[in-house]
């Protein structure tokens, strides 16, 4: 399997050779589906990063799990991922670290005509959740549920799986509301369907009104630390392409293809839920927020998705110079 590698090239000329200083290569596992790809797509068709330092070859890799595993076996340098897995495997001894990428998350959607329009609301009813019992967005849902004095684990009679396969029974009317991954979420409004809240309104309502990056880079800190002006400037480079894809129609336009779809109302809510979730501010309050979160995940899990440790391990959070 191929993945994505950046060549970054520095050189000094001295009594007329050249010798290189620094060659670093950043080897990225990516998702095809991920709008990561869409960012890495700028990066090779915009010319302004051709002045850049680095080369891009780009080749995806088959989903989260997977991207997991090639970090941890050494195929890749640096994945998408969140900072609870971060912080359960830093607990076991691995040097991971994650820097801010995303705060867009999952959404709960029910047909338009729908008699739900709250999570107390939910008890009773059928629900398709995308992915599986530690998914953070159904922790979230039975937390804010608890709340209420609803236990939704027991009161909804609970359909996993994919989120191509969750959405398509809520099409088949064989689950009364779906709670699946932001892209997928998406997809089912520009259908007709009515999105009850996202991630963010789900936080809200357990008390965090900061916005807070589920989603980010992860690497090993050690990697990290030893190339860090590499590093350093794919940051700057993702926001760039980033910046872009928001403020630029014609960037925007580069990118449809990856989209999967060719309906003109679900490219322009992609675009716009994409850019809702720039990450403008991470910072102390922000952290903070992190740690209410981490242990919100850990009792509702019974630390299960958390594992054993009652606060975020040190490190877990990297931050450049």
């Amino acid at each position: 399997m191929k993945f994505i590698s950046l060549v970054f090239g520095f050189g000094l000329f001295l009594s007329g050779q050249c010798f290189a200083l620094e060659k670093a290569t950043l080897r990225i596992g990516a998702q095809t589906t991920g709008t990561l790809g869409w960012e890495l797509s700028v990066m090779q068709a915009d010319p302004s990063f051709k002045t850049t330092e680095f080369q891009l070859d780009v080749t995806p890799i088959a989903n989260a799990e997977a991207g997991k595993i090639a970090l941890q076996s050494g195929a890749v340098d640096m994945i998408v991922s969140d900072w609870i897995w971060v912080s359960k495997m830093r607990a076991s001894g691995a040097d991971f670290s994650f820097y801010p990428y995303s705060t867009t998350s999952g959404g709960l959607v029910v047909p338009e005509k729908s008699a739900i329009h709250s999570v107390k609301d939910l008890a009773g009813k059928r629900l398709g959740i995308a992915g599986g019992e530690l998914d953070k967005n159904w922790l979230f849902l039975q937390a804010l549920a608890a709340k209420e004095n609803v236990n939704l684990d027991k009161s909804v009679e609970k359909v996993f799986g994919a989120p191509p396969l969750i959405n398509e029974q809520l099409k088949q009317n064989r689950v009364d509301a779906v709670l699946t991954y932001w892209q997928f979420a998406v997809g089912l409004e520009a259908e007709g369907y009515r999105q009850i809240m996202d991630g963010k309104d789900l936080l809200k309502g357990l008390g965090v009104e900061e916005q807070v990056p589920l989603l980010g880079y992860v690497f090993k800190d050690s990697w990290a630390n030893s190339h860090k002006q590499a590093v350093n400037g794919f940051f700057k480079a993702s926001k760039q392409a980033r910046d872009g894809l928001c403020s630029s129609d014609a960037v925007w336009q580069t990118v449809l293809p990856l989209l999967k779809t060719d309906n003109v109302a679900t490219q322009s809510k992609l675009r716009q839920r994409y850019c809702v979730g720039n990450v403008t501010q991470w910072g102390d309050k922000e952290q903070q927020a992190a740690e209410r979160i981490y242990s919100l995940l850990r009792a509702t899990s019974k630390g299960q998705l958390t594992g054993d440790t009652e606060t975020l391990s040190a490190g877990t959070f990297w931050f450049p110079d």
